[in-house]
């Protein structure tokens, strides 16, 4: 059979079981099998595909169709200008989160040296993906979950800037360590409740502790925003990813922990997605 036929046949299971991408899944999923990119399946579309892989590739399917998500079958994920290892235990970077770095990166064009803490820091994509751009910022990282802060350090590794960087395994109200001139934050912010709406990709797979920001979906917020008026320099600054329907609780938050309202980002759906605040 070759990979054309393999591809459309599996392209046609997933959209049996409602996978918008089926396509593209299918590719990236045989990719994986045979160590090849996207751009060889494509020019090499009559090629007959070996029976093992075949057999590796169906397992793969399967699981995809029960909604298993493509980065965790891979086991990485492309954000901003890298990829980035990630694992059930941590959230898979999202497209809109890039907003965030691009604002960053042109807002501190001029800076010659930055302190950056990352609460929060997942698979270290937002903090790492910053680093890599700004050869004279210093970053810190942490996280509640060990095996996040792991896969952080194979992050960090793989973009060779180990040098530049901590992790620390912290909840944010205990965490001391220094002051920083930018704090950024993507926190749980799912309203409880809502959780049950989410595309079976992520409320099946995805770690609840990435999702869940308490009854009103501001729980982790308010943490983040009260340990970060104390981790922060003055005039330094907080960039924090919202809900698209948090942001006047959030800039009460904030504006009651002394910070001044920057800018609100929205992202490619128009969505208000982060608030750009600095302590005054």
């Amino acid at each position: 059979m070759n990979i054309l036929t393999v591809i459309n046949g599996a392209s046609e299971v997933l959209k049996k079981n409602h996978i918008k991408s089926a396509k593209l899944d299918s590719e990236i999923l045989l990719s994986k099998i045979i160590k090849k990119d996207r751009k060889y399946i494509i020019l090499n579309s009559n090629k007959e595909l070996k029976n093992n892989y075949f057999i590796m590739f169906n397992k793969l399917i399967a699981k995809r169709t029960l909604g298993k998500p493509v980065a965790y079958l891979i086991g990485k994920k492309d954000f901003w200008k890298y990829e980035f290892y990630v694992s059930e235990e941590t959230l898979i970077p999202r497209p809109d989160t890039e907003i965030l770095i691009d604002y960053i990166l042109k807002t501190t064009k001029y800076k010659s040296k930055l302190r950056i803490l990352d609460i929060g820091v997942g698979s270290g994509c937002i903090l790492l993906s910053i680093l890599k751009e700004k050869k004279n910022f210093y970053g810190t990282g942490i996280d509640i979950s060990n095996k996040c802060i792991e896969i952080s350090k194979i992050n960090a590794s793989k973009l060779d800037l180990l040098s530049r960087v901590k992790f620390f395994k912290s909840n944010v109200d205990n965490f001391s360590h220094g002051k920083y001139d930018l704090i950024i934050s993507n926190p749980p912010y799912i309203k409880q409740l809502d959780l049950k709406y989410l595309d079976r990709d992520v409320v099946d797979y995805e770690p609840r502790l990435a999702l869940d920001g308490g009854l009103d979906g501001t729980s982790e917020i308010r943490k983040v925003i009260n340990r970060s008026s104390e981790l922060i320099k003055k005039n330094g600054r907080l960039v924090l990813e919202i809900g698209f329907d948090q942001k006047y609780k959030v800039k009460k938050l904030l504006k009651d922990k002394g910070f001044y309202i920057n800018k609100v980002l929205k992202d490619y759906a128009n969505n208000d997605r982060c608030i750009i605040s600095t302590k005054i």
